[in-house]
């Protein structure tokens, strides 16, 4: 009896230990900037925020979007800067345009960059910047154009991290000093089937260089440089402070993409928003449960683009082959829907986790958005992808090089292949198989993607900046890092040694009677 006791006092001593350790030091504060973000953005920065208020400790988040969180640790300050309205377009007139529509981003970026620190809540926040334990930053808005660059002179001489919500991103690794290969590792716009063929590997480094070259030097840096030094003429270069970040949050997953070499300080945290599924409100569950063995369709275009901005050609589409179906549709549409057959339902807001999660949801019409992407495999449902914009035709072509679903292009759209499509999808058992193989590998974590992110943001800060992850590749120039510079000092030495050896080879054949012998035998 006194061994069982000894056993158990023990254990809860044991537990007791554990749990302290897991404790953070106290409670810090942490400053998230995100002035241009897009709703997925901040879903992500949400669910980071969360995690770390969840922990004790207190988050200030500088956004332009509406509140999020009802945490009481987490206080969002909104800056009420407008320039962004001007970025809202329809991205169906978008998709034919070369800039996949944010070439309006160089021209709103330095205005936001002159008027930012113009705000006194911004002016706040910057004159008490140093009372942070850590700073955060979502290290770009939309590919390719970072807008990070505006609040950098908050993190001059701290502590920051970055977080990366489109996750591999080619130019901010190489920041970090961790420069991808681009014979494997596609670029944030297009992807190629692996492996490439040497067109492919030739158009995949030139986009490689000139998104980094455009970036750095031309669009958008120089533009935004100019703005911030007419407020802080003492502030070294932002790129200079951008070298200084010490980690960064990618929004990714070996399981969901290209498996590449990564450095410490480089931390997957992908479907770090993605939760368990909770209770549908009664009228929703009561329709999905209703539509029985056929089940229900759930289509949803993401946050950025509004259902009521599709083309009406399209629209048409979707309403005559939705007619033709069993299943029942659960559609997010903004606005009023007229044609619509009784088998459809339309809402302007759904918890898509949710109904993800449902066992009746047996498809997703997505528009390929990198979340939508991540909830749909973490909830195991297949997708059919229309891609708009931006990396979502490659996140199509993930999911059909997968098979967890299928692509469909929006100019070729017919009532006929969105049925057979679908029908393909929802009969052919390979694509659930395969959604639920894949579902399973990225649940499979010996700690979930929020703990993760907690850990390595704790870690920053108990360690001041933890210089020890810092990559030293980092602090070289592009000549330093390539080499060149030793090459062209060795192709120097060689050719001086050709040289030598040359008049070293004239001045023997001068000594040497090779001539005269051979005119005597003559």
């Amino acid at each position: 009896m006194k061994a069982i006791i000894l056993f158990m006092l023990v254990v809860i001593l044991a537990e007791k230990a554990s749990g302290d350790a897991l404790l953070p030091e106290r409670s810090y504060r942490i400053l998230m900037l995100l002035p241009v973000s897009s709703r997925s953005h901040m879903n992500i920065f949400v669910a980071l925020a969360e995690a770390l208020a969840h922990r004790g400790h207190k988050i200030i988040m500088l956004t332009n979007q509406p509140s999020q969180s009802t945490h009481p640790n987490i206080l969002e300050v909104h800056h009420g800067l407008t320039h962004m309205a001007l970025a809202k377009r329809n991205m169906f007139h978008e998709r034919k345009n070369s800039s996949t529509g944010f070439a309006v981003f160089p021209k709103i970026l330095p205005a936001m960059a002159r008027d930012l620190y113009k705000v006194p809540s911004v002016q706040d926040l910057y004159e008490k910047r140093k009372e942070n334990d850590l700073l955060v930053v979502d290290h770009m808005f939309n590919e390719p154009l970072s807008c990070s660059q505006i609040v950098y002179p908050f993190l001059h001489e701290l502590p920051f991290i970055t977080v990366a919500v489109p996750g591999i991103d080619t130019r901010h690794s190489a920041v970090l000093g961790n420069v991808l290969n681009p014979s494997y590792v596609p670029n944030l716009w297009t992807s190629y089937p692996f492996p490439m063929s040497l067109w492919q590997r030739l158009k995949n480094t030139a986009l490689h260089i000139w998104i980094s070259f455009y970036w750095r030097h031309w669009g958008v840096v120089p533009r935004i440089q100019k703005e911030i030094s007419v407020h802080f003429p003492d502030l070294p270069p932002l790129l200079d402070i951008e070298r200084n970040q010490s980690l960064t949050l990618m929004n990714t997953h070996f399981s969901i993409t290209t498996p590449v070499p990564l450095l410490p300080s480089q931390v997957e945290v992908g479907a770090i928003q993605c939760r368990l599924a909770k209770p549908l409100p009664q009228d929703i569950e009561s329709w999905i449960a209703g539509a029985g063995p056929a089940g229900v369709i759930y289509f949803s275009l993401g946050s950025l683009t509004r259902g009521d901005s599709m083309l009406p050609e399209y629209l048409q589409v979707f309403l005559e082959a939705f007619r033709r179906l069993p299943q029942r549709i659960l559609w997010k549409y903004e606005e009023q829907l007229e044609g619509a057959s009784d088998n459809v339902r339309i809402s302007s807001w759904l918890p898509q986790q949710d109904i993800l999660a449902h066992h009746n949801v047996k498809v997703f019409i997505s528009h390929g958005g990198l979340l939508s992407l991540q909830e749909s495999i973490f909830h195991a449902t297949p997708l059919l992808v229309l891609p708009i914009f931006g990396d979502q035709p490659r996140n199509g072509m993930f999911v059909e090089d997968s098979g967890i679903g299928r692509t469909l292009v929006w100019e070729k759209l017919t009532a006929d292949s969105i049925v057979d499509t679908l029908t393909d999808i929802i009969n052919n058992t390979k694509y659930k198989e395969d959604v639920d193989r894949m579902s399973a590998s990225l649940r499979d974590q010996p700690m979930t993607p929020q703990e993760r992110a907690v850990f390595w943001t704790e870690y920053v800060i108990r360690h001041r900046g933890a210089p020890q992850l810092r990559c030293p590749a980092a602090q070289l120039s592009w000549v330093e890092f390539l080499m060149l510079d030793m090459m062209g000092l060795l192709l120097l030495t060689l050719l001086v040694l050709l040289l030598l050896i040359r008049r070293l080879l004239r001045g023997i054949s001068a000594i040497l009677p090779i001539g005269s012998c051979k005119k005597k035998r003559d």
